[in-house]
């Protein structure tokens, strides 16, 4: 008969200190959440003070001066085209890698691990020269087009660990009952990589959903704007209004969060699996 762990002091000290580290990255959500439901007056008295009534106008407010309906489908738009590319361009580069190793692929990969720890504001300046040449500015393709370049190295990094882990005999038996290289991919090879994809489009969509520079100096457009860039023109020079911009910052941040929620436990699933081997 197995053995049952006995409930410790120790136990009970690690799970305390779980529950309040918790909290405290919870706090953040609390002000934002309760702020947004203030008046601006109530708001500056006491920001740490529930709400004294539920004042819902900000949202209608918010939903009318963003446009938010218009930077929600801009901000999907970004972020699924933008996720479906990295999928398809990282699993297939990471999987040529793999199968076919050979001096030039292992110059590649490091290339492309190397090119992982350079921060982006060391090549924005540049970044915008290119987009402006090639046409990438005010475009969501073009926005797109610079998450790839952006975005593949990692999920490159994370596929390639994960194919080490796929048996080479699978892939030999669907060419030995004629499937192409392609065929052997797609049918065999990419729906192996469901974790691995889950764990990639998470984190993507975490980043691009989120993400405020980029979107800043490629769309000038304000009818092209996304979530974040709508959220800030409620920051001018000499007005702040905290009160629209929790509001906004609530909406925005809602359907990642449940997105989050839902999908969450593959994210340790697919990068423990891509370690095995990686």
């Amino acid at each position: 008969m197995a053995s049952v762990k006995k409930y410790t002091g120790r136990l009970f000290a690690l799970e305390v200190l779980g529950i309040l580290i918790a909290l405290l990255f919870l706090i953040p959500f609390y002000f934002v959440i309760a702020n947004s439901l203030k008046t601006f007056p109530e708001l500056a008295a006491n920001t740490a003070k529930l709400p004294s009534s539920l004042y819902l106008d900000n949202y209608t407010k918010v939903w009318s001066i963003m446009k938010f309906p218009k930077a929600f489908f801009n901000s999907l738009f970004i972020t699924v085209l933008a996720n479906v590319g990295l999928v398809i361009i990282s699993s297939m580069a990471a999987y040529r890698m793999v199968r076919k190793a050979s001096k030039f692929n292992n110059l590649v990969f490091l290339a492309f691990v190397a090119a992982m720890v350079i921060p982006f504001q060391s090549i924005m300046i540049p970044l915008v020269r290119v987009a402006s040449q090639v046409g990438f500015m005010d475009s969501k393709l073009g926005l797109v087009a610079c998450y790839y370049g952006f975005g593949v190295s990692l999920n490159v990094f994370l596929y390639h660990g994960f194919i080490k882990s796929i048996p080479l005999e699978i892939e030999e038996s669907a060419k030995v009952d004629g499937s192409s290289a392609y065929g052997v991919f797609w049918k065999i090879v990419f729906p192996l990589l469901k974790p691995m994809s889950i764990t990639i489009i998470i984190l993507n969509s975490l980043w691009i959903w989120n993400d405020y520079l980029l979107p800043s100096l490629v769309l000038g457009n304000p009818e092209l704007r996304t979530i974040p860039l709508a959220t800030f023109s409620f920051f001018g020079q000499y007005t702040k209004q905290w009160d629209l911009a929790l509001a906004g910052l609530t909406l925005s941040v809602l359907p990642i969060v449940i997105f989050f929620l839902f999908l969450q436990k593959h994210i340790v699933e697919g990068i423990t699996a891509g370690s095995v081997k990686g």
